[in-house]
């Protein structure tokens, strides 16, 4: 019991100590320079072993920051377990010099190791969301700390896999089953209209499954660029693709559930891609009947879903999967816009840091609405202020 006392309390100090430390931010440039021009295990190794420590013990720093209530559910307290796992994996190479082919090796291995640990992390951390709200309800201060931590949690989550996705491609066996012409998980001449239409053909196939039905697609290009020619970006196709997907199932869900009774069938889901000297606009448009305004911001909530609750089929023992998870993030403005920056050069990462100011948002409670509320009842008592 001491021995174990012992290594949770060094482990700890060694989360503060990684922590004090800021996340460096990488382009997609930078990504694709290191690949294509001097692409060296020992100097990626010598980077990663450090800048995922740090990653990784920012984020679990603002877990240990969650109300306790939260942080408590099996779920996430399952989320965090595999965090603190794959920290103390990371910490076996602190002092293991990159000369030594077997360092390079293991470390290889345990990125693959620590990846695979890593793949339910969205859906178990909102699951977690369920099970505190299902035990507690709704609280505005919580929800509050809900949204401004998992926008910086899986945004973390990204960068984090996207480093060692890098990694694995460039110098495991990854790279032998990759396209041959991506530089590790980046295409240096993606065809986005491609990715447009894989991303629909995969939320059709969900929502057929679910709906027995889909919207077909009509796609518009526009290359400001080079009109004649077809819009290629460098980008990380993957997660273009994920971008994509979301968007697509929450337009289909929205047209199929809005038009179920129409006799004249479903209208098509449109998807416009330009291309212009900086940006690469997608913009998702549907018939889907929008939101009323009562509701738009309850649809940037992680704790809000208009998704039914996936239930149990006791006769199949299968789950229906509604088409929208909890915690829904696109925008449901009959418009779905995803926005990314077409220069490589500027597309850097935007990470979360552990500070006093991450620190002080999750002390802070919910300040009173300093506006009127119109459905008040003016004779309430309860409703006068003090000054």
């Amino acid at each position: 019991m001491r021995l174990f006392n012992f290594l949770l309390k060094d482990v700890t100090s060694k989360i503060e100590y990684y922590s004090r430390f800021s996340p460096s931010p990488m382009s997609i440039k930078q990504f694709l320079d290191f690949g294509m021009e001097n692409a060296c295990e020992k100097t990626s190794y010598m980077f990663l072993r450090k800048e995922l420590a740090v990653r990784g013990a920012n984020t679990m720093r603002e877990i240990n920051l969650l109300p306790s209530d939260l942080r408590m559910q099996p779920s996430i307290s399952r989320v965090h377990s595999w965090y603190i796992q794959s920290f103390e994996e990371l910490l076996e190479f602190e002092n293991r010099a990159p000369e030594d082919s077997r360092t390079l090796i293991d470390f290889l291995e345990s990125l693959v190791k620590i990846r695979n640990r890593h793949n339910d992390v969205v859906p178990t951390m909102a699951q977690g969301v369920i099970e505190y709200k299902q035990k507690f309800g709704f609280d505005p201060f919580i929800s509050s700390n809900v949204q401004y931590f998992l926008d910086r949690f899986y945004t973390n989550r990204i960068s984090f896999r996207m480093l060692i996705n890098q990694h694995t491609l460039l110098f495991g066996d990854e790279r032998t089953t990759s396209h041959p012409k991506h530089i590790g998980g980046i295409d240096p001449a993606c065809n986005v209209t491609e990715v447009v239409k894989d991303a629909y053909e995969t939320a059709k196939m969900l929502c057929e499954q679910y709906y027995m039905v889909a919207p077909e697609l009509k796609i518009e290009e526009y290359n400001a660029k080079a009109p004649s020619k077809a819009i290629q970006v460098v980008y990380v196709p993957s997660h273009l693709f994920h971008m994509l997907f979301e968007l697509f199932k929450n337009s289909m869900r929205a047209t199929v559930e809005h038009h179920e009774d129409s006799s004249a069938g479903l209208p098509p889901v449109k998807a416009m891609v330009t291309l212009g000297k900086e940006d690469l606009s997608i913009k998702i448009s549907d018939k889907g009947g929008g939101v009323p305004r009562r509701k738009i911001d309850k649809l940037f909530s992680y704790m809000y879903s208009t998704a039914p609750t996936p239930s149990l089929d006791p006769g199949s023992g299968t789950q229906a999967v509604p088409l929208v998870t909890t915690g829904d993030t696109s925008r449901w403005f009959h418009t779905r816009v995803c926005e990314l920056q077409a220069l490589s050069s500027e597309s850097f990462e935007r990470l979360p840091v552990f500070n006093k100011s991450a620190w002080r948002h999750y002390q802070t409670g919910p300040e009173a609405d300093d506006w009127s509320n119109p459905r008040s009842d003016p004779h309430d008592s309860s409703k006068f202020k003090n000054n």
